[in-house]
């Protein structure tokens, strides 16, 4: 049955309104058959390489070749795909788009012919005349893609750092390096496998890809609506359920896509106006959209295409990656969870008529092979750790049984879901070729080894002062920037700088990754909570206001687990046991400040005496968090204080109780 009276977008509704939103044509006609058969014979490249299938009989691809050969498919298209400028036509491809689509597709048969000489007579350092040409109209196409994909503050920053190699030796001492001529600097980023073919690429054709095919997969064969159904008949009853089914469902559908306003438009269609329809208000409603988008990304088992970039970079397994992300999600989740049961109670908000709710029994019947091939894909991954065959197994599996005993794809659904997939690797081709200048800039002109100790003695040696430098660094960088490429910069150039100051590795990159994230609900540029603002016809600003409180715990969660390595799981179990257990008590403490209700207890009162409750809950919760040994302090210490903030507020709020009386269900907290 329709779950609170509101339908699920359909894919192809869910497909233009996406592409709306990130100002892309929605390709008819030839131009999308195009893409579909480029697509298909990318995926192939991928397949034949990570199965060594021989489908090119006599030709093995070795390193870039393999890269070379996928770009030529893929990259191409976001000439196609992006118009140049907001004035460009949309509903046709101009003639200078085409033009720009040849001249990068003949410039990848280049590279693709000569791959071997390319290795075999380095011409990263020592190209021919002809071939510097090419690798420089390449780099001015890259920059042009990156902007087109990523927007135009990754352009200028693509731009800026590509360009830095010329005027390296002319730069003040901590950015100081070896200038390079612009033909050296152009046969590096063509051709060196540390630059536009290096780390992110090579990620992209290794794990990448198959997520993506996965997650499509998916989507296109319901998983959505059975996921929100699933959702919805487990909590949709309770008080708040209308938005702790957006909790559930959002955390599941967006670690699938990797995209926090996809999600946000999938799933807020249908989640946002059932909150409504519960008594929350406008503001509220969004918010809790956005930050569940923005939290999905980040929660295993797929997280992302930064994540595999992640594991590439650390030279890890993914699956490492997925375990060590488990706790600080869940403590996210779990914050925003308890903060909209404190929200639903104070305002005794009730949950949706069990009438009007699908059964857990219906959801289950019509999409059981959807949580089966989540299975599937969880087995492989952190048991059998093949990273890489994981999701096309998980694929094959999840299509064959749909076409059995679910809905059946049709040609023409079949064809939308190979094109959804085309459109996604189009944008992330050109978004990581792009990063890549960044990286090839700062490996040629030497700056990738120096700036790490710059960076440490700028900090004075301080890990604190350095974390919180990275911090600013990745909310500004994450402002203008992909999550995935601001993530790509600073594990260039911040990453090593905090490692050689003593930090786990996986917990920095993780840290990068968090603080990259936080600009999607945070002011001024929110993204994600003004996108669910004009699902909800709520107030932008107040809406992203209202989305940093209900996140609140992430701004202080990635300081937490990189100084104390044990909520990423690292450490003795009984340390595990110890942290897991302060930190859960932690989230609960700071979902009653940030609400001033603690579940259980009952409101924290208003006036002065309220606000002194609430700041003393919150000081407990973050106390309890607090890793020992910090600054100094000790872990008893930081216990007892903690201890005693909470004991405090609590008699304050049981001295100077709320007075009883009617509360609006818009008012905030």
């Amino acid at each position: 049955m329709t779950t609170t009276g509101v339908d699920a977008p359909s894919t192809e509704e869910r497909n233009d309104t996406v592409a709306e939103s990130l100002r892309y044509r929605t390709l008819t006609g030839t131009w999308r058959v195009v893409l579909v058969l480029a697509t298909i014979a990318a995926v192939g490249v991928v397949v034949n390489q990570l199965f060594n299938l021989q489908f090119l009989i006599g030709y093995t691809l070795v390193g870039s070749s393999f890269l070379y050969l996928l770009a030529l498919f893929i990259l191409p298209f976001i000439f196609i795909v992006a118009p140049g400028s907001a004035s460009a036509p949309r509903d046709r491809v101009p003639l200078y788009d085409v033009a720009l689509a040849l001249v990068a597709a003949g410039i990848l048969l280049f590279f693709n012919f000569n791959s071997e000489t390319i290795v075999m007579a380095g011409w990263e350092y020592v190209a021919p005349v002809s071939a510097q040409i090419v690798a420089g109209l390449f780099w001015l196409l890259l920059i042009e893609a990156s902007r087109r994909a990523g927007g135009t503050a990754l352009g200028i920053i693509v731009a800026t750092f590509s360009l830095y190699p010329l005027v390296a030796d002319l730069l003040p001492g901590p950015i100081q390096g070896f200038p390079q001529e612009p033909e050296t600097a152009a046969g590096f980023y063509a051709f060196s496998s540390e630059s536009a073919f290096g780390i992110p690429m090579q990620a992209f054709g290794g794990l990448v890809v198959g997520f993506i095919i996965f997650g499509a997969a998916l989507q296109a064969t319901g998983a959505g609506k059975v996921f929100m159904d699933l959702s919805f008949a487990i909590l949709g009853t309770v008080r708040g359920g209308a938005a702790k089914v957006s909790i559930f469902s959002s955390g599941l559908l967006g670690s699938m896509s990797g995209s926090v306003i996809t999600n946000v438009l999938t799933t807020g269609a249908m989640s946002i106006p059932a909150m409504r329809k519960t008594g929350f208000d406008k503001e509220h409603a969004a918010a809790v959209e956005a930050c569940a988008s923005t939290g999905a990304v980040l929660m295993p088992p797929i997280m992302g295409a930064t994540a595999f970039i992640m594991a590439s970079f650390l030279q890890i397994p993914y699956s490492d990656v997925v375990i060590a992300a488990i706790i600080p999600s869940v403590l996210y989740y779990l914050a925003l969870f308890l903060q909209i049961d404190a929200y639903s109670a104070r305002r005794k908000l009730k949950g949706i008529p069990r009438a009007e709710l699908p059964r857990v029994r219906d959801a289950l019947k019509g999409g059981w092979h959807h949580i089966f091939a989540f299975a599937l894909l969880m087995w492989m991954l952190l048991f059998l750790k093949q990273e890489a065959a994981a999701p096309f197994y998980a694929t094959v599996v999840l299509l064959v049984v749909n076409q059995i005993f679910g809905k059946r794809l049709n040609w023409s659904a079949a064809t939308n879901l190979i094109y959804d997939i085309g459109r996604t690797l189009v944008e992330l081709t050109a978004i990581l070729t792009g990063i890549g200048l960044i990286i090839g800039a700062l490996v040629v002109t030497g700056l990738a080894g120096t700036l790490a100790t710059d960076l440490i003695v700028l900090a004075g040696g301080s890990a604190v002062l350095m974390l919180l430098m990275g911090a600013i660094t990745s909310f500004l960088l994450g402002m203008g920037m992909t999550v995935t490429a601001a993530y790509v910069f600073l594990a260039i150039i911040l990453a090593p700088g905090l490692v050689s100051a003593g930090l786990d590795p996986l917990a920095v990159h993780l840290f990068i990754l968090y603080w990259g994230m936080l600009s999607f609900i945070t002011p001024p540029v929110a993204l994600g909570s003004f996108t669910a603002a004009s699902i909800a016809g709520a107030s932008p600003m107040r809406t992203g206001l209202t989305s940093m409180r209900l996140g609140s715990i992430i701004y202080f969660v990635p300081f937490f687990f990189v100084l104390n390595p044990a909520l990423i799981l690292k450490g003795t179990p009984l340390e595990i046991a110890y942290i897991l257990g302060t930190a859960v008590v932690g989230v609960f403490f700071i979902s009653a400040g940030t609400q001033r209700y603690l579940v259980g207890f009952g409101s924290l009162g208003r006036g002065v005496a309220g606000l002194v409750a609430q700041i003393l809950m919150l000081v407990s919760g973050l106390c309890l968090l607090y890793p020992g040994g910090v600054g100094g302090v000790s872990s008893q210490l930081v216990l007892a204080v903690a201890v005693a903030a909470a004991v405090v507020a609590i008699g304050f709020a049981w001295v100077f109780p709320e007075r009883a009386g009617p509360e609006r269900a818009g008012e905030g907290a």
